[in-house]
Parts: C-alpha cells; structure tokens; sequence
C-alpha cells in the first residue's frame, strides 16, 4: 500500500469483491471477453442489473462509481485474473444465475467469436458448473437470442 492510496485510492488487488461486484464483474468480463465493449453489450449488462433484485435500491451513483471500479481492475488484472477473483466470490446461489446471463450477453449479438466461446469455457468451469447445465443454459440462451 503505498502512501498516497488513501487519498486517491490504492490498488485494490488484496480487497476482495461484495456479491453485487461478483456478479457485476463477471458479466463485465463477458461483455469485454472478445477485446472491445460495443455501446449495445453495455446497454445490454446495464440491463441485466436494472432487473435484478441484488441491485433494486442502487442509485444510478453507485452503479456507475462500482462499474469504475470494476473496469480499473478489469484493466489492471486482465480479464482472466478479474475473473478469477469474480467467481471466487460470487455465492453458490448466484453461479447458474451469472452464467446465464453472461452467456446471454455473449450470444445477444448473435455472432460467438473464438475468445467467447473460450470465456464461456472458463466461466464454466470457474463457476463450477455441471456441464450438461451449462449447456442447458447455453441452448436456451440461443433460442432467447434467435432472430
């Protein structure tokens, strides 16, 4: 911790995420898992969250000071280890939930790039889900997303 973090805010590599920056995170990282976030992969995280009830009492000051947050460390970790300390602690209940949604957001635009398809992999096995679910998961995504 270097001398000046209190101020302009450390480095929290040490600081471990809450359950709304778990889940936050981890469907940042789909969105941003082929290279770039498109205007509508945004809109469409932004979305997500807005329905849920884990964010129902969250001013528009708060979201976006976590969003922030989330993309400095995104941008300090890289995507793998962001992702890493996202699903780490994201509570069993929430994991199917995650994936589902992350899955959603890759899918919506209707083309699955070769570093998605390699991030859904991975959250699936972060996430500890059972590979039929996954795929279970996957399938109806796509019915969701077609046309």
């Amino acid at each position: 911790m270097g001398l000046f973090d209190n101020i302009f805010g450390g480095h929290s590599a040490n600081k471990s995420l809450t359950k709304a920056e778990s889940f936050a995170g981890i469907l940042l990282c789909a969105v941003a898992s082929d290279g770039h976030i498109s205007d509508e992969e945004a809109s469409g995280l932004v979305t997500i969250i807005a329905r849920m009830k884990l964010f129902e009492n969250w001013s528009g000051d708060k979201f976006n000071n976590m969003m922030n947050r989330l993309i400095g460390m995104l941008k300090r970790e890289g995507l793998d280890k962001f992702l890493a300390k996202a699903t780490e602690t994201l509570p069993d209940e929430l994991r199917d939930t995650a994936f589902a949604n992350a899955c959603d957001l890759v899918l919506a635009d209707g083309v699955v790039e070769d570093e998605e398809k390699d991030f859904l992999d991975k959250l699936q096995k972060s996430l500890d889900i059972n590979g039929d679910t996954a795929l279970d998961i996957v399938q109806v995504m796509i019915i969701k997303n077609r046309g």
